[in-house]
């Protein structure tokens, strides 16, 4: 496990931390919601990331264990092209992604608990599929041949690191209650009308990244 391969994970980690479903929906119960804010957002946030961790567990198990000779394959020369191909894929589409004027964010149907871990699961649901910087992340670990004493730790940072902003939105909020409903309605606002740009500089900084460590052959 070399440090330049957690500079990238952890770069990919950052791109994540911007997920609109996960900070619209943190967004929106802070504007909302009236009583039990703390324990809405911690409550979906926690979901979110049982959801992707579990996920993520299942990949590495799954391609090791059950897809050995996949795995094997993924620390060669030709995963090394693949990976280098599939990067420029991404960067080159990065500039052709459409814009949209207006992306609905995600709400919870009621402020309880139980509809916070649905919305966390649905959403997620929704988003892994398109977890462009997750899979990618996955990916280095598996063609890099990471243990699983390496990669264990290092999947439940990341995916602690996807929840750190609304972690912070929400004790700005705490602390500063009065002052935070204008820039959360504004941050409310960029999120729901730059959602196809936020996915374009997400593909354009993975398929950077993903040709950087496709391009060291040998």
């Amino acid at each position: 496990m070399s440090n330049e391969i957690l500079l990238y994970i952890g770069a990919l980690a950052i791109l994540d931390m911007f997920s609109p479903a996960i900070i619209g929906v943190s967004v929106y119960v802070l504007l909302v919601g009236k009583k039990k804010q703390t324990q809405l957002i911690v409550t979906y946030i926690t979901t979110v990331i049982v959801f992707y961790f579990c996920t993520g567990v299942f990949l590495m198990l799954g391609l090791d264990i059950i897809f050995n000779p996949i795995a094997d394959a993924l620390s060669s020369n030709t995963a090394k092209i693949l990976m280098t191909i599939v990067g420029a894929i991404l960067f080159i589409g990065s500039w052709f992604v459409p814009k949209k004027k207006f992306a609905e964010s995600p709400k919870p149907k009621q402020f309880k608990v139980n509809a916070m871990i649905a919305l966390g699961i649905t959403t997620s649901l929704l988003e892994v599929a398109t977890a462009i910087p997750y899979f990618a992340s996955i990916g280095l670990m598996i063609s890099n041949e990471f243990t699983i004493y390496e990669w264990l730790p290092v999947l439940a940072v990341y995916n602690v690191m996807m929840v750190v902003p609304a972690l912070v939105l929400l004790l700005l909020h705490m602390l500063f209650r009065r002052f935070m409903q204008k820039p959360l309605r504004s941050l409310q606002a960029l999120f729901q009308k730059n959602t196809s740009s936020a996915l374009s500089w997400i593909m354009f900084f993975v398929g950077l990244i993903m040709l950087a460590n496709g391009g060291n052959f040998g």
